[in-house]
């Protein structure tokens, strides 16, 4: 067998940019779309070298933090419906152990990201190196074994022939539907540099196939059955349909049932908002006409969702019969549902097929059509620009970003106040225009995030919400992002501390403390002027001192490209009362404030509805 002598990096790379995945319109793409790098002892040397081989094919992207740029790689294969992704390479030690956070975060949100840690020296000789991790009772034992727990496959290559086994195996993880994630190949610094006489076969291109299992057959029929007979259903749509590429089976199926359809964090646009079967956002971040719908319902029809706490209102929210379409049988199991494990397009036209003669009742139609105008009105009214404070609400910034933004513009965000508000209220104009990180809540996801839907979709406008917590927590990425010719408009919503999380602990009973400048330990209360901030890393910022500045500034932003940023100051009290529903948050049952007693009481009647509902 014919055989080329490279090292273990030069392999690695080579094999990399041969394969391709299958995309929905039959095409193939690179799978690996680039890598992104912070280069130091541990890879700088191996992989660098490797990688300035092969940046004609595969490009390297330089960030400034490890965990960042790994946010951005997530956010491209997030955009890109698992259908592409990139590399995420750091040094050992700090650099390593910075892009476990982003590792979490793909888990949680069944996200392809390759990791390429350096790693220590295999043959141990100069043990131990800088910035190694040495424990006192396992001699394997490095850094990078805290990936183990936040990744779905993970090897330590130790020698160079290794990767022969271990590339396909992580490649099979990376495109496999149910159990589709982040994979971890801790390469050891002195094997990266190390030559082997590697198949000539192993770099022969290779077009990956994401598979479509279809659901069990009998259980399928039943399925059927059930639906069949339901009066009052509601479709309960997750990121899963965006992974399937599964939108435009979903609206048919609907259309053709007269079935009302919410939307998880992840699924939002999967409709775009003004669609007549389209009722909204749906659990504790949910419209009322989602919530009121899927509470009433005899039967909810989940696909493609995880079913989190924020979704079911803590296992209180649906208490009909579930029946969950779930490419992953873990999720699929949850709520005591009826499990149709499968592809979720696949499953659709299944379903379609055998409800064909399927309406529901031209009164249930209308009880659809009556929820989704009274929850037009409410964000109509709490969006508009009548300022009723001194300083707007976040609302009112989402409703002014949304007058001005483009029919095609995609919204980002992650945690914070923002993504509660912009589940509510972002009226999406065209179907996956909206990207949010809300399986692990990550603060500073935003500003690497809008870097990483860029590169995915440069054709359609981004407009990224982040507080500013979230953009003093990390935003360095801005900076890449004007060195890379990226283009993307960030609105920072400036409430001075952490907004969101104050409310919480207001709704909770707790005192003000340590969340808002004003409540934490400090000798000089901050004036960060974020503009300047911003200004200073090459992008074009402005402050906008009114809502009509605001829109101005968001069209402005738009027409004029590249990377832009609008401050706005906030107030940090108000948020959305209409809509959402209970999310259990635990309430300390002893207290010195005799005004927690009340708070404690009503938490306990809640959880009796839990209990209930699981019995």
């Amino acid at each position: 067998m014919p055989t080329i002598r490279l090292t273990m990096a030069q392999a690695l790379t080579r094999w990399m940019a041969a394969q391709s995945i299958r995309q929905f319109d039959g095409t193939a793409k690179p799978a690996f779309a680039g890598v992104w790098a912070i280069f130091g002892h541990g890879n700088v040397a191996g992989l660098g070298e490797a990688l300035h081989a092969v940046k004609d094919q595969m490009p390297t992207f330089r960030g400034h933090n490890e965990q960042t740029m790994a946010h951005s790689a997530i956010a491209y294969a997030k955009q890109k419906s698992r259908r592409q992704m990139m590399a995420v390479t750091s040094s050992i030690g700090p650099g390593a152990t910075n892009m476990v956070t982003a590792a979490a975060l793909a888990h949680v949100n069944r996200l392809p990201v390759l990791f390429l840690p350096g790693d220590v020296f295999a043959d141990r000789r100069p043990d131990p190196v800088l910035q190694q991790v040495e424990s006192f009772a396992d001699g394997t034992v490095s850094a990078n074994d805290c990936f183990k727990p936040v990744c779905r496959y993970f090897d330590r290559i130790t020698r160079p022939e290794q990767i022969l086994k271990a590339l396909p195996k992580a490649m099979s993880v990376l495109t496999d539907g149910a159990e589709c994630g982040p994979v971890c190949l801790s390469l050891c610094q002195d094997v990266q540099a190390e030559a082997f006489d590697y198949p000539e076969q192993f770099f022969t291109p290779r077009i990956w196939e994401i598979q479509r299992p279809r659901a069990d057959e009998q259980i399928m029929a039943t399925a059927i059955e059930a639906i069949a007979s339901a009066r009052r259903p509601v479709i309960l749509a997750g990121g899963g349909v965006k992974y399937s590429g599964a939108q435009a089976r979903l609206k048919a199926f609907a259309e053709a049932g007269g079935i009302p359809v919410c939307a998880t964090q992840a699924g939002k646009s999967v409709l775009a908002e003004d669609e007549p079967l389209y009722l909204g956002a749906v659990g504790v971040t949910g419209a009322s006409a989602a919530n009121k719908m899927i509470a009433q319902a005899d039967l909810v029809l989940a696909i493609g969702t995880r079913l989190q706490d924020f979704t079911t209102g803590s296992n209180t929210l649906i208490t009909s019969r579930l029946i969950s379409l779930n490419i992953q049988t873990h999720d699929a199991i949850k709520g005591s549902a009826l499990s149709l494990t499968g592809d979720a397009d696949k499953g659709l036209e299944e379903l379609g097929a055998g409800l064909k003669d399927y309406q529901t009742d031209p009164a249930y139609q209308a009880e659809i059509a009556e929820a989704r105008a009274e929850w037009a009105q409410i964000v109509a009214d709490v969006t508009d620009d009548m300022t009723k404070s001194q300083l707007p609400s976040d609302s009112q910034v989402i409703g002014a970003v949304n007058r001005a933004a483009p029919k095609h513009a995609i919204a980002v965000g992650a945690a914070g106040s923002m993504p509660g508000e912009l589940h509510k209220l972002w009226q999406t104009g065209d179907v996956d225009g909206y990207h949010m990180e809300y399986g692990f809540s990550c603060m500073g996801y935003e500003v690497a995030a809008g870097l990483g839907v860029y590169m995915a979709c440069p054709e359609r406008p981004a407009i990224v919400f982040a507080g500013d917590g979230s953009y003093l927590m990390h935003n360095s990425e801005l900076a890449t992002a004007v060195m890379m010719g990226a283009s993307f408009t960030l609105v920072i919503t400036d409430n001075r501390g952490f907004g969101c999380i104050n409310r919480l602990q207001a709704a909770t009973g707790g005192a003000a403390f340590n969340n808002l400048f004003a409540d934490s330990h400090h000798e000089i209360l901050p004036e960060i002027d974020y503009v300047a901030h911003a200004a200073s890393m090459g992008a074009h910022a402005v402050l906008a001192t009114s809502l009509s500045e605001l829109e101005t500034s968001i069209s402005d932003s738009i027409a004029r490209g590249g990377v832009n940023v609008v401050v706005i100051n906030t107030d940090p009290g108000p948020s959305t009362a209409a809509g959402g529903c209970w999310w259990d948050v635990g309430i300390p049952a002893v207290s010195e404030r005799e005004e927690m007693a009340s708070i404690h009481e009503n938490y306990i009647s809640q959880r009796n509805r839990q209990i209930d509902n699981f019995s």
